[in-house]
This record gives structure tokens, sequence and C-alpha cells, in this order.
């Protein structure tokens, strides 16, 4: 199965010292953006020659980027057949979910029985998620983004970087089934109501309360990844194309 993303090109860096790791890490990062907005799906291939192709790259920084992805998990080779997207390890995301709602937790228990004034990263949440059903967004890229940054901000907010570091890396490996939950109205809708009561509770220092509302959220999300097919993801791609 060939790509089906769309043709783009990188810019290419001045400084001709500076030119492969840039291009590399351009490169990388359009390949990510591709895989998390359904452009790419698990099962696509492609060979290095047509990405440098479509990217307007040479070949050298496709390759540091394509083991980079390699090694981290998101593409695998085969010397015959080329590059492809792998297929999605139920077993894995199942496992990242779990150290997720770990992690959070662990974070909102720091957040509630802190003694001194409320993070000012709290604040900032309330003027996204505590507002009025006019004022909410609508857009799935968009509301997956603030989702995204919703989790990651309670972790931050509790004070230990290493483990805002860690909850970011598991944020990374699960983010392309985390966006397909926003390819539906009633699970965009469902977010803002259960983000803002968690925050509520955060807010209010009501440990018990939110650590059950944030363990119930973000078990649903798992929940809805059981439910992922192959088809799944083409139909997502195929909303995707048809919104572009």
């Amino acid at each position: 199965m060939r790509s089906t993303a769309a043709p783009a090109k990188l810019d290419k860096a001045p400084n001709k010292a500076a030119v492969r790791p840039n291009l590399a890490e351009q490169v990388y990062a359009q390949l990510k953006a591709e895989m998390n907005d359904f452009s790419l799906v698990p099962g696509d291939r492609f060979s290095e020659a047509e990405l440098g192709q479509r990217l307007g790259v040479s070949r050298t920084p496709v390759r540091e980027a394509l083991f980079r992805l390699r090694n981290e998990g998101f593409l695998e080779v085969e010397p015959k057949s080329g590059w492809s997207v792998r297929p999605i390890d139920f077993n894995l995301l199942e496992q990242l979910y779990d150290l997720r709602v770990i992690l959070e937790l662990a974070a909102v228990a720091k957040l509630c029985t802190h003694a001194g004034p409320q993070p000012a990263e709290l604040e900032a949440l309330k003027d996204i998620w505590l507002v009025p059903l006019s004022d909410r967004l609508t857009d799935p890229a968009e509301v997956g983004r603030l989702d995204e940054a919703f989790h990651a901000t309670l972790v931050l907010a509790a004070g230990n970087p290493e483990m805002a570091r860690v909850h970011w890396d598991v944020t990374e490996r699960i983010r392309i089934v985390r966006h397909l939950d926003f390819t539906r109205a009633d699970r965009i809708e469902a977010t803002y109501v259960e983000h803002a009561k968690i925050l509520r509770a955060v807010m209010q220092r009501k440990l018990d309360q939110a650590q059950l509302l944030l363990k119930s959220h973000v078990e649903q999300s798992k929940s809805e990844v059981r439910k992922i097919t192959l088809a799944t993801l083409h139909e997502a791609r195929a909303r995707v194309m048809r919104g572009r």
C-alpha cells in the first residue's frame, strides 16, 4: 500500500554544516505529524527514494529520520519491501495507558495535598476548560492538542520534572490512538465535561473525587483504544482528506 500523504517540501537550512541534522529533524517531524493526523496509517509502505522526492530532500536526512522512527517503534523496514508503518501493538498501548494512569494519579495526589497556593498552571487551564458551551472548540485536531496539554499540565504542575518527562514520553507514544478519540463529536463534548470536573476537584483539593474522575476519564479513553481496527484508521484518514 502506498502512502497517500499530501506532497510536502521541507525548508533547507542555509548553513551547510547544519543541513543534515536540520533536514533529518524536519523529515522526522513531518512523518510523525502524518502518522498522527492519519495521512500515514499502519500498513502504509514507502521507499526512501519516494519519500525523499516527495519532501524534496536527499537520501541521508531521510535515512536518519527513518531509523530514528524505527528505533522509537513507529516504523519497520524489510530489505526487499522497504519501509512501512508498524501495526498498532495493543498490548503495548494497554501498558502505556496503565503507566499514564499511575503518573497522573500521583500528580493529582501531590496537587491536592499541597498546602501552598494553587500553581499558576491550573489557573491557565480554567480559561480553556471552564468555559461556556458556546466558547468550546469543535475542531478535532485543536481539541486533541488541548487534551494532551491538559494532562501534561496537571503532571507538570505537580512539580516533578522527571515525572513530567516520563509522562510526555508516554503521550508521544499513544498520540495517534488518542487523536482517534476526537474524530467523534460526542467524545469532544465528553472531554470538556470530564476535564471541567477533574479541574474543579483538583482546585478544591478533593483528592478522592479528583482521582476517581481522572481514572474514569483515562479508562474511558483506554476502552476506546480496544475498538480500533485498521478500517477505523482508514476511515479517519478519509475524513481528514475530505476536510482538506
